[in-house]
């Protein structure tokens, strides 16, 4: 029996040539996962391309609800923040596709897992998959790429632009109400959401504003000048509201304490440390903390600005409206 790999599919070209190369360096059957994290493509037609690539079968799973309620939430509520402005979308979907890779691998009876990651994303992809099974092994399949890819687009964030320039942005603010319930993000403006669909929503609302612009610039790949930006409208609204709605419940002690372990939990994600005993720590005694994070936070959004509630008021005659 041929030994079977399970490769992390995105649907590119680049990747595609990756189903030949590793069915043939490993004399393998090749088994596809695609995920859908709420990135916008048609995942019928990654399907189709990754049988007409020569792969034996090819999964396809929604996991926009799991991985927001397993990984952005926890990162969330944490308040983490890799250098206290990046909210690790990359960072945080990693660990998921090596979670989901070793669960398909174990239905397909595979020997191997495999990625295209490269950098700190194969860092993260590897340890994952080592402290959930040690005894399989991954393949990075990057050195088949040409030149090397590594992108990423989730709900969370994304490696492209969607939002509009500050400048292109409404001539008239938004004034947008998030509601929590002990933490969780709930409702905007009254209406209650599942959290996949608020964090889509608010990233929408947030986007056509000009919020959430990240890092813009410019690095060699291969030899290659391209231009990198980042951008994560929902995740920077909700970091700020659930900020502010924190530091109106909570002491300042509390908010001294819970500012120094957000910069651990941070440092955990970006390093690929999800499953480790360290942030299953982390996570209890924060789900402690959010018990008593209830109520709403009103978030004006003007052409690439962001004001909470508070900070609404003050600024209220200096926001132009149309």
């Amino acid at each position: 029996m041929r030994e079977r790999i399970v490769l992390a599919y995105g649907g590119g070209l680049p990747i595609s040539a990756v189903i030949s190369w590793l069915a043939e360096a490993y004399d393998a059957e090749i088994v596809t996962l695609t995920l859908d994290f709420g990135q916008g493509r048609d995942l019928e037609e990654i399907r189709d391309r990754a049988l007409a690539a020569g792969a034996v079968r090819a999964h396809v799973l929604d996991v926009r609800e799991e991985f927001a309620r397993d990984f952005v939430l926890p990162a969330l509520q944490a308040g983490a923040l890799y250098e206290g402005r990046d909210p690790m979308a990359a960072a945080l979907g990693r660990p998921l596709i090596a979670k989901k890779l070793l669960e398909i691998a174990s239905i397909e009876q595979a020997t191997a897992t495999a990625h295209g990651c490269i950098g700190m994303d194969q860092k993260r992809m590897d340890a994952s998959a080592r402290a959930l099974n040690p005894d399989i092994r991954v393949i990075a399949a990057a050195r088949a790429l040409a030149p090397p890819h590594s992108t990423h687009a989730n709900l969370w964030g994304r490696a492209y632009t969607v939002t509009r320039p500050p400048a292109e942005a409404p001539d008239t603010p938004a004034c947008v109400e998030i509601s929590f319930e002990r933490g969780v993000p709930a409702a905007i403006n009254g209406v209650p959401m599942a959290l996949a669909e608020l964090i889509e929503s608010l990233s929408i609302i947030a986007g056509r504003h000009g919020v959430g612009r990240i890092a813009e610039a410019e690095r060699d790949v291969a030899g290659v000048r391209v231009r990198h930006v980042y951008e994560a409208p929902a995740a920077v609204v909700l970091h700020a509201a659930h900020s502010a709605l924190e530091t109106s419940l909570h002491p300042p002690e509390l908010a001294r304490l819970k500012l120094g372990r957000a910069a651990e939990y941070a440092h955990l994600v970006w390093n690929g440390l999800w499953f480790t005993p360290m942030r299953e720590a982390m996570d209890a005694v924060n789900a402690v903390v959010q018990e008593s994070v209830t109520g709403s936070v009103r978030i004006t959004l003007f052409k690439g600005t962001l004001l909470t509630s508070e900070a609404a008021e003050h600024e209220h005659a200096a926001v132009p409206r149309a």
